[in-house]
Parts: structure tokens; C-alpha cells; sequence
């Protein structure tokens, strides 16, 4: 059998340790699946906390994590079932020198600041282009409903 390298504990402190999620840890004890809360800054996400999974494969970190949102977001990088547009963790842009964290700031800062040419939903990334006030307010509405209360700080 092929031997893998054991998972680097280092990875999962340093995601513990970062502002922009709380309560990251593994999935029953797991340690190549890890839940936790992402806190965006800026609306219209900034009112609730996002669950997200990330998933490592037996082969990390030669290939990359699966990123996965676990609560329902309108987003236009993130489809009905939370799977997520994410450049990063794609074969050709995935270096195994690449750490868990960054995967979630990426994730972060695309919760952030939408990009169009990250498509998940056409519709959803035509209404943010062509208009953005309809955009927010669904937005803010769907946080409303689904979204996590924020942990305090």
C-alpha cells in the first residue's frame, strides 16, 4: 500500500486561530473534514456566520480540498447544494504547497466581494450586474432566513 503522508496538524491550528471563521474543527474527530463558521465583512452577508465543509483527500496535499457551504447562501459563485466556484482548489491551479487556510480566505473574500467570472448561477450574477439593489436585497433576505446567528468575537 501506498503510505500518505499524515495530516499536518499545523494546518488545522492555524484555521482555528484565524478571525474570519469560528468553531473550526474536525467532522467526528476526522481530521480531512473540517466544519466551520465563516463571518463575512461586508453586507449583504455580514449579518450571519456561513457554515462550510471542507474536505481533504486522502491524497492532500497533492490534490486539493473540496470546499463546500453548508448553509444556504444567494450567491452567484454558489450553487443550490453549496458547492462552490473556487478557482484555487481547481487541478490546474492547485499547488500542494497551498494550506487549508488560504482556501478558506479565498472562500472568505469571494463571500465578500461576489465575482461575476466565478459562475455558479448565471441568473443570480446577471441580476448582481444588472441590478444590484435587487440583488443585495435578496441577499439580505436569504441571510435573514438561513444564515447562523454571529458568534460573539
Amino acid at each position: 500500500p501506498i503510505l500518505l503522508p499524515p495530516f499536518p496538524p499545523q494546518e488545522l491550528e492555524e484555521a482555528r486561530s484565524w478571525e474570519g471563521a469560528r468553531d473550526v474543527g474536525p467532522v467526528d474527530g476526522n481530521v480531512r473534514r473540517w466544519t466551520g463558521l465563516l463571518l463575512p465583512n461586508n453586507p449583504p452577508y455580514n449579518t450571519g456566520a456561513f457554515r462550510f465543509e471542507l474536505t481533504f483527500s486522502p491524497h492532500h496535499p497533492l490534490e486539493p480540498p473540496c470546499a463546500t457551504l453548508r448553509t444556504p447562501i444567494y450567491h452567484p459563485s454558489v450553487d443550490l447544494e453549496g458547492r462552490v466556484c473556487q478557482p484555487l482548489t481547481t487541478d490546474a491551479h492547485w499547488e500542494p504547497t497551498t494550506r487549508a487556510i488560504q482556501v478558506l480566505q479565498d472562500l472568505l473574500l469571494q463571500l465578500d466581494s461576489p465575482d461575476p467570472q466565478r459562475l455558479m448561477r448565471p441568473d443570480v450574477a446577471r441580476e448582481l450586474q444588472e441590478r444590484p439593489e435587487e440583488f443585495r436585497r435578496r441577499a439580505e433576505e436569504h441571510a435573514r432566513l438561513h444564515a447562523e446567528p454571529r458568534p460573539d468575537p
